[in-house]
């Protein structure tokens, strides 16, 4: 038998096997960056759609990327921070770009050789009804007995293995799960960006639910005031009881609006409770007493329609699944070539403890083994087929995704520009009616109008009231809906507060 120790480390084969690998083709198309098609500018309509003294929007890139900023408010940035370290989704997204880096490593694995050592005892009889057993029984002329029946046999070994990537089927796979690894990445940038602008919409619509709350308490403090006077005139002889049931009715009608609008503001507070992983009610010493609406900023930079290529998360992921999409195409075309692998092994084994260092207890081997396909019943025609249809989806999935960024961010800008239009417009209603309502008043002391005209005048104040504080929390809605289109926030090392936090911090630049 050849010697163990003639196998030792060998350097030629190594080499030879190192020379084999990069010499190497790597089969399957290349990934080419997509080109997307995206006007040069946004629509004249997006640009030029705000009112005199209203918010305007400029396409020079945004001087910061953590928009919330943008809103001076400094418990909303507080909330989107700790959100960010909290929230259950991120940390669910963040945990999935770990799954895929851990995937990755598993494949990369594949490009090395593996070695395996093994240790085995077992006690063994021969059947001496078989030839080979009767070979060895003693009973063979001419043969003596040179086994005990039953034996033991020891054995250590070591075994080597490695499979040739001389094709490049595992380097595709690698570079798709590279691939989708950087799709994870995007992905939980995504999730955090959604989460950012969740908790900014929450919080916009809990202070405009608390200005609602503080128009019907001061509506409330007008209408005891009416009820006051009109059951004075009743007293001094100088109008009805209808009047006085009139006003009551008023009253009673804006007191019942108080409920839901201390609903909504639990629901709310709630809500921001849950974004950031605590029980109900937990936020609500922080955020009961009630502050303005945050205004939004007199300019807001919004870039080009081709920064959204290198700013929206989902756009980034579509690019990724795309080149994983292709990668996979050149891991189905390397199944029609030959795989070859190098084996060899190599140990000691005896019927003894004793003769295991003996040089005749030696053994090993060592060669190389080819599979090559030669039937496969269409198998891997028809999975190259798939792989080519599934690149065109993503393909398809991508120009979906950039068209669908356009049309949100236009709709958004239109949004916010026909919001801050109405505003204005509400604005200087609220002024002529609460002038309407003090001359209404006035008059009806006077006794030269009736308190009709009083009540119409009260309700089209407070409803005119109602409606700006609606409209001034739709415009900062509105914002935050065009800052998540537009895909900013998310590349802000704010945003860095998890294990993974490199990952969600990195620029925006796609490798």
């Amino acid at each position: 038998m050849p010697r163990f120790t003639s196998i030792r480390s060998p350097g030629w084969l190594a080499a030879a096997a190192a020379a084999l690998l990069l010499g190497g083709c790597t089969v399957g198309p290349n990934f080419v960056k997509p080109k997307a098609h995206v006007p040069a500018h946004w629509s004249t309509t997006a640009e030029h759609n705000g009112a005199e003294g209203a918010s305007h929007i400029s396409t020079r890139e945004p001087a910061s990327i953590a928009w919330w900023t943008e809103f001076h408010d400094p418990l909303l940035s507080t909330l989107v921070r700790q959100s960010v370290a909290q929230n259950l989704d991120v940390r669910e997204a963040v945990l999935r770009v770990r799954e895929a880096e851990a995937q990755t490593q598993v494949l990369s694995g594949a490009l090395w050789p593996s070695l395996s050592a093994n240790a085995s005892w077992s006690r063994q009889r021969i059947s001496t009804n078989t030839p080979n057993g009767f070979l060895f029984s003693g009973k063979f002329p001419g043969l003596p007995a040179s086994i005990t029946n039953p034996y033991n046999q020891y054995q250590l070994g070591l075994g080597l293995s490695w499979g040739l990537d001389l094709f490049g089927g595992t380097r595709r796979a690698i570079e798709a799960a590279h691939a989708q690894t950087q799709a994870a990445v995007y992905d939980a940038r995504g999730v955090a960006l959604t989460m950012a602008s969740d908790v900014a919409q929450t919080y916009m619509e809990l202070r405009g639910a608390q200005l609602r709350k503080a128009i019907l308490q001061r509506t409330l403090a007008t209408q005891r005031a009416l009820l006051k006077l009109t059951r004075d005139r009743y007293d001094a002889g100088l109008t009805s009881n209808l009047d006085v049931q009139n006003a009551a009715t008023e009253l009673n009608t804006t007191r019942a609006q108080l409920p839901i609008a201390d609903e909504q503001i639990t629901l709310d507070i709630n809500q921001l409770s849950k974004l950031m992983a605590r029980p109900p009610e937990a936020l609500r010493s922080e955020l009961v007493r009630a502050r303005p609406v945050p205004p939004v900023p007199p300019v807001v930079p919004i870039g080009l329609p081709s920064d959204l290529l290198r700013r929206r998360p989902d756009i980034l992921a579509a690019e990724a699944n795309l080149h994983a999409a292709t990668a996979e195409i050149g891991v189905a075309v390397s199944e029609f070539f030959p795989r070859i692998t190098l084996t060899a092994g190599g140990g000691v084994q005896s019927q003894g403890l004793s003769q295991l260092i003996d040089t005749a207890s030696h053994f090993a081997s060592f060669g190389p083994a080819i599979d090559l396909p030669i039937f496969e019943g269409g198998r891997i025609r028809a999975t190259v087929h798939l792989r080519r249809l599934q690149a065109k989806q993503a393909a398809v999935s991508y120009a979906r995704t950039v068209l669908n960024a356009l049309n949100q961010v236009e709709d958004t800008l239109a949004a916010y520009g026909a919001d801050q239009r109405q505003r204005v417009a509400l604005e200087a209603a609220v002024r002529s009616s609460r002038d309407a309502l003090a001359l209404a008043r006035q008059r009806y002391t006077s006794g030269v109008a009736n308190f009709i005209v009083v009540l119409d005048a009260e309700r089209t104040e407070q409803q005119s009231e109602l409606a700006l504080a609606s409209a001034t929390t739709a415009v900062s809605l509105d914002l935050v809906r065009l800052y998540k289109a537009l895909g900013g926030g998310w590349q802000s090392a704010s945003l860095v507060a998890t294990r993974h936090g490199a990952a969600l911090g990195r620029g925006a630049q796609h490798d």
